[in-house]
């Protein structure tokens, strides 16, 4: 399948429909979310006539996902300023301190925009669902293979406001949580829907992941279409996320195992496809990384293509906007200790004020081209230790727990928080904040836990600890979304 980064921007920009619904969704948003709008708009025949023009529609679906307003960037570093690992500099909105001490509201851009830009997504996947139903315009497998793509992009949508906008599952699943829109809408209106629960939009995501494994190809041709385009392990993966999300254990054992083995050495192999642990963390880290350890990751090939200063996650950790919390996953021996030999202590640096800062992302000059991980086999690894823990089976979830440390460390043995079940868990969620800081998952953690979002301080003030009863515990439903769908809760 022929698929070229450098170009795809440039196609959707002549071949992407645009409709009065998207246009209502990105009312009022920020200027970053705006730049979804491609320059120009066709019809829907049109869009759908020929294989290239297809495949424009299909490119641009990841186009979606990688807005600054989504994984281009802001997501991902608005899930670390509501958690606990970093403090923040800036008290200017602009760069999200509102979000970082909690205060942000319904009309905030950022709460409106990350909504705007995942259901444009969504609503791009749902007309390409529609129009290739039936199509000959591209070969049946082909078509199955387009279609299990939107539906990977709808369902990784779908978990991202759920996990930002409702109450966790394991709080109240039956609580409203999002309206399911699973039909593409090309003529404006039909803006009033009703909130599905928190159970049935997990139900929907895992439906739809579910339906992309069966028909997504085993691999592509090249390593950079592996890493960023959706294949069966892409959706796999995803699927361990969403049922950890959820809590249910067996099910992330189940879904895990089939891209990780219980043993050395921890890799899936399927044709010429690889997916394991890099031997090396720095070089997943390298900026354009798209090796084995990439199970999806947005790239940006050009500078057309990459976020701007106050989105990329460079110029947020190292200029910075945000620094290390000496209260927070720092402390930890694996950075802190004079005697630490983790390779992940690299990933570390102090500035010139002496603050601790994260070096994963290294581009911190436009323009901003890191790659950005949004799935890595690390994860996937201490989701099914978790979940094995869970499920009573220690010993798998200390092999697979010492697998993630030992890439870093290779000497290091685990001699304490591994006996009891508890201390096991404890211990596989302090090698998650170690292994993954900085990729956005330190606030989805707290919440799928139903854990208090804890206070912290930094140079832009103080942020207040957030209780689970608490309004603001989740972000709420966007001033937008309640002017024009008069079905949303009030």
């Amino acid at each position: 399948m022929n698929f070229n980064y450098k170009n795809y921007r440039k196609s959707i920009t002549k071949a992407f429909i645009i409709t009065p619904f998207i246009a209502l969704l990105l009312a009022g948003c920020s200027d970053d979310s705006l730049d979804t709008v491609p320059e120009t708009s066709i019809s829907t025949e049109t869009a759908f006539s020929t294989p290239a023009k297809i495949l424009a529609q299909v490119n641009g679906l990841y186009a979606q996902l990688s807005n600054p307003s989504l994984y281009g960037g802001r997501f991902i570093i608005f899930n670390e300023q509501r958690g606990n690992e970093f403090s923040q500099n800036d008290g200017n909105n602009s760069t999200g301190a509102n979000v970082w001490n909690q205060s942000i509201t319904s009309s905030g851009d950022f709460v409106n925009s990350v909504w705007s830009v995942a259901y444009t997504a969504i609503n791009f996947s749902n007309i390409l669902i529609d129009n290739l139903a039936n199509t000959t315009v591209v070969t049946d497998d082909l078509r199955k293979n387009y279609i299990a793509e939107a539906k990977f992009i709808r369902a990784i949508s779908y978990l991202s406001l759920v996990q930002t906008y409702a109450k966790p599952y394991a709080q109240n699943s039956a609580a409203p949580a999002l309206p399911l829109r699973l039909k593409g809408n090309t003529s404006g209106g039909l803006n009033d829907f009703a909130f599905s629960s928190v159970a049935d939009v997990y139900t929907q995501i895992l439906k739809d992941l579910d339906e992309a494994e069966a028909d997504l190809p085993e691999s592509y041709s090249t390593a950079i279409l592996n890493a960023s385009r959706a294949h069966k392990a892409t959706a796999i993966a995803l699927k361990t996320r969403a049922y950890l999300s959820k809590g249910d254990y067996a099910k992330v054992v189940s879904e895990a195992s089939k891209i990780v083995p219980q043993s050395a050495p921890f890799q899936y192999v399927s044709g010429s496809l690889t997916h394991r642990l890099e031997p090396n963390i720095a070089t997943v880290f390298g900026g354009l990384y798209v090796g084995s350890e990439a199970i999806f990751t947005i790239p940006f090939t050009t500078a057309a293509e990459a976020p701007g200063l106050q989105s990329a996650l460079g110029p947020n950790y190292l200029t910075p906007v945000l620094y290390f919390n000496s209260a927070g996953i720092i402390a930890n021996d694996v950075f802190a200790s004079p005697t630490s030999t983790d390779a992940r202590k690299a990933l570390v640096i102090t500035n010139s004020t002496g603050q601790k800062l994260l070096n994963k992302f290294k581009k911190n000059s436009a323009p901003f081209t890191d790659f950005v991980p949004v799935i890595r086999y690390a994860e996937i690894i201490l989701n099914y230790a978790e979940a094995a823990a869970q499920n009573n089976n220690l010993p798998l979830a200390r092999t697979l727990l010492s697998a993630v440390r030992n890439r870093s460390d290779a000497a290091y043995v685990f001699t304490t928080g591994v006996t009891t079940k508890d201390e096991l868990i404890a211990t596989i969620l302090t090698e998650r904040r170690i292994e993954l800081v900085g990729e956005g998952f330190r606030t989805p953690d707290l919440l799928r836990r139903v854990q208090t979002l804890p206070g912290k301080t930094g140079n832009a003030g103080v942020a207040p600890e957030v209780l689970p009863t608490a309004g603001n515990y989740v972000w709420a439903i966007p001033s937008n979304e309640l002017a024009y769908n008069k079905l949303a809760p009030r």
